[in-house]
């Protein structure tokens, strides 16, 4: 099987794993309840054989269990709860749906309906890519990336079913792991495509689509530097760092998930405004309290029950607590 060289990255290594569009909506489907493969193929959009192929994936990478013909989430999954809220947060302000197909985020411990928000566990302010510096970690080596032959899809977000799908813009934008990659790289502040390409190992007319999609979505925009030839810089806009939150627990999820070596996190961040190391959780924009899976329910315009992750918030909280064996 041919491989990529990289820098080793543990967003790169969880995009490698989950970061494909029809992986990401599966695992959303399964946080609000799907667990069938009639259940997920309804939800999903996706062809009958492309959710089989998918669905082996997460089994094989321990993302899905299945157990008397439906699939379950793992603790390693249930892991990436906190990404799933940032995707939320993200789709809500760029993303608004009409009243009648929105939801709102109750949390138990409060009380309240809330919106999730990533905050310095040092500080407990909330985190702003802008204001955090980057150095390498214990785990700074090289990773063999294995090259997937995956196309991106072109299906727009419009095109997925699910009722439930509150990230499906999101996971249209990010479900390709080169266009994740730009915006990860971007947060660096690599702003050209010979530094973006130097990085990536791709080809040109790849990279150049990932690019123009990006500017597309207003998550980049591009600014001329050179005038003959004509080149451009490529930086995140407003949109685009607003993004960071989700990258980030990304990327703890990776340092935690990912690191099949044992070495530790290929990345160290610090957090600029209280100068220490950057460790951060999801937190209540109410109570500040951190959100647990299973004091989370979601609860749908016209529902008169809340939707649980993971089924049920016993069979969360059962997950958090290790009810689920690795």
């Amino acid at each position: 099987m041919s491989v990529l060289l990289t820098r080793a990255s543990s967003i790169n290594r969880a995009l490698d794993e989950i970061g494909d569009r029809w992986s990401l909506l599966i695992l959303q489907e399964a946080f609000w309840g799907g667990s069938t493969f009639g259940d997920l193929l309804a939800a999903t959009g996706a062809s009958r054989g492309v959710l089989s192929d998918r669905l082996k994936w997460l089994q094989g990478i321990d993302c899905l269990r299945r157990r008397d013909g439906r699939y379950r989430l793992t603790r390693k999954s249930l892991d990436l709860y906190d990404t799933a809220l940032m995707a939320m947060a993200w789709e809500r302000r760029y993303h608004p749906v009409p009243a009648a197909q929105d939801f709102t985020l109750h949390h138990r411990r409060c009380g309240q309906a809330f919106s999730p928000l990533l905050a310095c566990d040092a500080c407990r302010a909330p985190v702003d890519g802008r204001a955090v510096a980057y150095s390498p970690g214990p785990g700074a080596t090289t990773d063999e990336r294995p090259v997937k032959t995956r196309r991106r899809s072109t299906l727009p977000a419009s095109a997925v079913p699910g009722a439930r799908n509150v990230y499906r813009h999101l996971v249209t934008l990010v479900g390709d792991r080169w266009t994740a990659n730009v915006i990860a790289l971007a947060f660096h502040g690599i702003a050209r495509f010979d530094d973006f390409h130097r990085e990536l190992p791709v080809a040109t007319n790849t990279l150049a689509d990932r690019l123009r999609l990006l500017e597309d979505a207003g998550v980049l925009a591009a600014q001329a530097y050179q005038r003959r030839p004509r080149r451009f810089e490529y930086r995140l806009t407003g949109k685009g760092w607003d993004l960071f939150p989700f990258f980030q627990t990304l990327l703890h999820w990776g340092d935690r998930w990912c690191d099949r070596d044992g070495l530790g996190p290929p990345m160290l961040l610090r957090h600029d405004p209280c100068g220490q190391r950057l460790h951060s959780r999801v937190r209540c924009d109410q109570c500040g309290e951190p959100l647990e899976a299973y004091e989370v329910a979601l609860t749908f315009a016209g529902e008169q029950e809340p939707a649980e992750a993971g089924q049920n918030a016993a069979a969360a909280a059962a997950q958090r607590a290790g009810g689920l064996t690795r």
